[in-house]
């Protein structure tokens, strides 16, 4: 079993398809030269079924299938159809931008996907085309209806708290958990990459929940057994929930229980941390599966105990968070 020094059983896999995306979010893409994969660098969706086969073999039970935007790579749904059906997988869900995700759906919720995350940091439309290079708000919103209508469960919405971009819509965001089951998720800008908004003083979550103090106290929701590190809350009377990802003001790192597939094919056993391990290049040598987990088991043994970013410190992550699968 994937078993790390911590003592921590490591049973969850979150695997980029690809580093490409159909927007350009200001905290995404990279000051000066931008390049993507080549299609031959990617892993081919045999490779990556090939390498879940074997983690489940090794005691993963969760997946999420994520990018650059997955739904920009053909085929998605067969892809999710296939770790679907294989014995032991638990949990699948997607993390999408939204804007291919309604003409997708039918497929999707075909394929076993149960639920989504939807990644969507303002509900202004001025604001969502500066920060995203793109004037599809509306799609984005109606993806959330169509998601809900399908009966997915839970749809989250996942919000990057930004200072000086964002903060004044804290409380209109956690307002869409009211009416509708909707999980709004605050999430820590986390210093990965290089992008125009490196460098600015982190919204944390502390004072995320400072200011929404106006909408009543939030009541705590008790976790499920395959919850991730959100700390999860309810407001009074809502459909839906609140959570918080402190990944810098109080890291979760204690009970962290993932291992990230790149989207180049290399494991990375924490996002806030640049040392991968290779498996594209023996997979593709020839590699039997033992030896394959073999590398999946290094990979558990170097996962640290923590990581080393600290609000203030001017530490990063070098990669590009549309690669990790972050």
């Amino acid at each position: 079993m994937l078993i790390d020094p911590c003592n921590r059983r490591l049973n969850y896999l979150r695997i980029s398809v690809t580093d490409r995306c159909n927007l350009r979010c200001a905290y995404c893409i990279p000051l000066g030269e931008d390049r993507r994969l080549d299609h031959a660098e990617i892993l081919r969706y045999e490779e990556i079924l090939r390498l879940v086969r074997i983690g489940v073999g090794l005691g993963i039970e969760k997946v999420r299938i994520t990018g650059g935007e997955p739904l920009v790579r053909r085929g998605l749904p067969a892809l999710l159809a296939a770790i679907h059906r294989l014995p032991g997988i638990r949990d699948l869900s997607l993390t999408t931008n939204g804007l291919l995700l309604e003409e997708h759906l039918d497929a999707l919720v075909a394929a076993g996907l149960r639920r989504v995350n939807v990644s969507l940091d303002t509900l202004k439309r001025e604001r969502y085309r500066d920060l995203t290079g793109v004037d599809a708000l509306g799609r984005v919103l109606a993806a959330v209806d169509a998601a809900l209508a399908a009966g997915l469960q839970p749809v989250k919405i996942n919000v990057v708290a930004l200072r000086g971009v964002n903060e004044d819509e804290l409380i209109d965001l956690a307002r869409l958990s009211l009416a509708r089951p909707l999980h709004v998720r605050f999430i820590e800008f986390m210093p990965i990459g290089a992008s125009r908004l490196a460098g600015r003083e982190p919204l944390l979550v502390p004072e995320i929940r400072r200011r929404l103090s106006p909408l009543g106290d939030l009541v705590p929701v008790p976790p499920g057994a395959m919850d991730g590190p959100a700390q999860r809350f309810r407001l009074p009377g809502a459909a839906g929930e609140i959570g918080f990802i402190p990944a810098i003001s109080h890291h979760f790192c204690s009970r962290c229980n993932r291992l990230r597939l790149t989207a180049a094919g290399r494991l990375r056993p924490c996002l806030l941390s640049d040392r991968e391990e290779d498996l594209k290049g023996p997979l593709r040598s020839g590699a039997t599966d033992g030896e394959l987990a073999a590398i999946f088991l290094a990979a558990a043994r170097h996962k640290p105990s923590d990581h080393n970013l600290a609000a203030g410190e001017p530490a990063h992550v070098c990669c590009q968070m549309r690669s990790i699968g972050g």
